[in-house]
């Protein structure tokens, strides 16, 4: 008889059974792909593709709620950068 992991779903491994490295990677691989999946992918990829990037998001935020946010990356930070983009290109 063959063993059945729990943690094991047609889908892949179930985030939660993911250490923190594993997650990481598997997010950096799935980040990587997402292009040439949604310009090339079937329907079917492309569903599977986006339904394994959330679950893995979901659970990366899970794990680090308090996770660092830079400054540039928020609303805030990008109209600063637009002001200064602004501010530089006027005539002096």
């Amino acid at each position: 008889m063959r063993h059945v992991d729990p943690h094991v779903r047609p889908e892949g491994i179930s985030p939660h059974a993911l250490g923190n490295d594993t997650l990481l990677h598997e997010l950096e691989q799935l980040h990587r792909t997402r292009h040439e999946t949604f310009l090339h992918g079937s329907e079917d990829a492309l569903r599977r593709h986006t339904l394994r990037t959330g679950q893995l998001e979901a659970e990366y935020l899970h794990r680090f709620p308090d996770r660092l946010v830079t400054a540039g990356r928020t609303r805030a930070g990008a109209r600063a950068r637009e002001a200064a983009a602004r501010a530089e290109s006027l005539p002096e």
